[in-house]
């Protein structure tokens, strides 16, 4: 095997938080610091509660941003419903009423609003006398109120949209969207629209759906995100799951989103629940709150819509506020509701413990980094495979890969590669001992070199076939497999023979992956089919699967009735209705699963020594050598590829620099760390030399340089202010060396007691001491000689 050079593109996307000037002619991009005072990420703080002068606690109501200012309508206090509409400036901290005119909608809760151009458009809802228990009803009326008049009115719209009540509504492309809800008898998961361009023309138009959707529901959140809705978990009697649905606008389409790729040990969904809030910012929609299993839980549930994976947010804390975190967080509640300005999230009321209604507002710091891109960039480097597969029968199928990959990813095939290599080396001494002997030697062009490049690694791969072996490797190169299309036997199948190669080649995590996608795609149509190729395969976990699916009260029936259960194995057969008759004993064990190593585990390993072996290119940074991985520097950098592709160093050592700038050694360990998998962590130093590394080496985004960024911003302190004054004093970095200046001034009793200070260079010191000289006053200076 060797490298295959792949052609990648550099895109120049610009995070919200980093600035560029693209005014020089060469392009060079400048580092604009912004020293505070900042609000930390993935922090709550709580705001002033509304205060009962200007509105009452409640819940069941509904919150929507407009410009700098949260408006919240409706809901009840716990004795009756409310139409009153509040204003919370986000500036300025502080709560009014909104000025308003014209007639209200009437009291309501569990209603919609959305804000459509610079007006706000509340739906339906419950309304009537809930302490004299009368006049309940659920209403379908439409209301407007405009934000510059405080002006309300009601629209009078023609169509037959069942009047319901805690239902989902947003807008997209002009239009208001109402999803499900109550309409008093049943649930609903009917759709309707409604544009908002023209009050005369509008009417409702009712939605035909297609694909996945989601049961009859009510009291769930929706969210818009990358052109598509989202709903989550909501009350739909025993059918309630924590299942996540998409719809896309322009096909009408709904799909599940799968959580078979989460492994035993990532984190899971949220539980299924009701009441709850999701927003979307970014590319992630944030669940937080609801009623969960007769819980009120209050962790921040965040589901990146890229990758589809959840994690739980870990808040931020002040080191001076950690004792009195209980009151910066919110405790769990449920009708509360949730509403995004800039990059913060503010959540206000809902029911809390013992029914208690809450007036309490809380903002939460969303960060904004672009997307970590390590698993595309390892994908596309699979797309330009070169990896030598001997199939079985003579037949040769070749899969082509890269070394440096694979045996980071598997120990089995690590071994087969070396053997491989052992004999192609032994191949090549007997080879050039015959050349000797003959008096002949390897053809070489006008450069010298071997007009052949170097030979590809053949490695034979006796027990895998063609296809699942494919997507084994897929799976090395992303830590992803395909998921297999809903009612195609043939997709579960060979799934099932990747798990077979899985368990061979002691892949623990791709062994998991595929019994999760295979238990979860089990169904009527095809068990028996899996059932009996898993008895073939000798398959016995997922075996045990298929029979405990048929013998099942509600499946046994159906499935025995069926011509495939007639074209069974005798023996199936036998098992089926033996297991029917008299089912074993449920085994529990509580060993834990052993879940394999990620892309990412795997990737460190190799940097810190596991693939030392199999470097291939040296990395000379101010003459210091340091081997590395071609495959994986052409993956992660445009730069590299294009280098290694066109104009590949005769000698196999690049010199390293970012522009005419040489990195400390500790800057560029954290670069490798960031190619090789995708580490930002680093010390706020090693950021000023890293900030113009994705454009110069050509990354897939600026993730390192939004990253290092918020580092140099954040957490330069008394302890690394002096390292940092060096790296911008050689990087040219004069904001952060005039920042750091201004902190040495201030702290230098602090300062002056670092042994780092007497490593200083002279013009360092000079510097030190001008700035000392600038901050010092007249008045001090003679105050000083008077001392002496």
């Amino acid at each position: 095997m060797s490298w295959f050079p792949g052609a990648m593109s550099c895109k120049s996307k610009v995070a919200p938080s980093v600035d560029f000037d693209h005014s020089c002619s060469d392009s060079v991009e400048y580092l604009t610091l912004n020293f505070g005072p900042f609000e930390t990420v993935h922090r709550w703080r709580r705001l002033p509660p509304c205060d009962e002068f200007v509105g009452a606690r409640r819940s069941k109501h509904t919150v929507v941003a407009y410009r700098d200012a949260i408006y919240v309508f409706g809901g009840d206090n716990g004795k009756n419903m409310l139409n009153d509409l509040l204003r919370f400036d986000v500036k300025d901290c502080s709560w009014c009423r909104a000025f308003t005119t014209g007639t209200p909608p009437a009291p309501r809760y569990h209603h919609s609003a959305v804000v459509y151009g610079s007006s706000m458009f509340v739906f339906g809802g419950y309304t009537g006398d809930i302490y004299s228990n009368s006049n309940l009803k659920n209403k379908n009326d439409l209301f407007e109120y405009k934000f510059a008049t405080g002006q309300w009115a009601e629209w009078k719209v023609e169509g037959r949209l069942v009047a319901r009540s805690a239902h989902g509504a947003t807008v997209y492309n002009d239009k208001l969207w109402i999803f499900a809800g109550y309409d008093g008898n049943a649930r609903l998961n009917d759709m309707w629209t409604i544009s908002l361009q023209d009050r005369e023309q509008a009417n409702w138009e009712e939605i035909e759906q297609s694909g996945e959707i989601p049961p009859s529901c009510c009291n769930f959140p929706v969210a818009v995100c990358q052109d598509k809705m989202f709903v989550f978990s909501g009350q739909s009697g025993a059918k309630i799951t924590n299942n996540l649905f998409q719809f896309e606008f322009k096909g009408h389409i709904w799909t599940r989103i799968p959580t078979e790729h989460l492994l035993r040990g990532s984190p899971p969904p949220p539980q299924r629940r009701y009441g709850h809030t999701m927003v979307a910012f970014d590319r992630h929609l944030y669940v937080f709150g609801g009623a969960a299993d007769n819980t009120l839980p209050n962790e921040l549930h965040c589901y990146d819509v890229d990758s589809q994976t959840w994690e739980v947010i870990q808040a931020s804390t002040d080191s001076e506020v950690i004792e009195f975190l209980s009151s910066w967080m919110p405790s769990g509640r449920l009708f509360h509701a949730a509403a995004v300005i800039h990059d913060a999230m503010y959540i206000f009321g809902g029911t809390v413990d013992n029914n208690v209604r809450s007036g309490e507002m809380y903002r939460f710091q969303f960060s904004c980094y672009p997307k970590c891109t390590l698993h595309e960039d390892y994908g596309k480097l699979w797309e330009n495979r070169q990896f030598v597969l001997k199939k079985k029968r003579s037949l040769i199928h070749t899969v082509l890969g890269h070394i440096a990959i694979v045996t980071a990813r598997c120990k089995w095939l690590r071994k087969k590669i070396l053997q491989a290599r052992d004999r192609q080396k032994q191949s090549k001494l007997e080879c050039n001992e015959e050349s000797e002997d003959s008096g002949s030697g390897s053809q070489k062009d006008s450069s010298g070199r071997s007009s052949r490049g170097p030979p590809l690694l053949e490695v034979s791969i006796r027990e895998a076939d063609a296809q699942p072996f494919e997507v084994l490797m897929q799976f090395l190169y992303t830590d992803k497999i395909q998921y297999p299309r809903r009612g195609h036997v043939q997709d579960v199948l060979l799934i099932m023979d990747v798990y077979k190669l899985a368990l061979s080649f002691k892949l623990s995590r791709l062994e998991q992956l595929c019994v999760q996608y295979i238990e979860a795609s089990v169904d009527l149509q095809n068990v028996l089919s899996v059932c009996e190729n898993a008895n073939k395969l000798q398959l016995d976990q997922l075996k045990e699967h298929c029979l405990n699916f048929v013998v099942k009260e509600s499946h046994f029936n159906q499935v025995i009735m069926t011509k495939e259960f007639e074209h069974l194995s005798t023996p199936l057969i036998v098992e089926i209705v033996r297991r029917k008759q008299q089912p074993p004993p449920r085994v529990y064990s509580d060993l834990p699963v052993d879940i394999g190593t990620s892309l990412v585990q795997d990737m460190k390993a190799c940097l810190e020594g596991a693939g030392h072996e199999f470097c291939d290119i040296i990395l000379l940074l101010d003459g210091h050598p340091r081997p590395a991985h071609k495959a994986i520097l052409a993956a992660r950098s445009s730069y590299f590829e294009a280098m290694f592709r066109s104009f590949m160093p005769e000698d196999g050592q690049v010199n390293i620099s970012i522009g005419e700038m040489v990195p400390s050694t500790q800057a560029f360990e954290s670069m490798l760390r960031y190619i090789y998998y995708g580490d930002v962590n680093m010390p706020p130093e090693d950021s000023l030399y890293l900030f113009a590394a994705p454009y110069y080496y050509g990354f897939s985004n600026n993730r390192l340089q939004a990253y290092c960024k918020q580092n140099l911003e954040m957490n330069v302190t008394v302890e690394n202010v002096l390292q940092i004054l060096e790296a911008a004093d050689k990087t040219q970095a004069l904001d952060m060396k005039k920042h750091c200046l201004h902190i040495i001034v201030h702290q230098f009793t602090k300062v002056s007691k670092l042994p780092n200070l007497r490593s200083l260079s002279q013009p360092l010191l000079l510097d030190i001491i001008d700035s000392l000289a600038s901050h010092i006053s007249d008045k001090q200076c003679t105050e000083m000689s008077s001392d002496i």
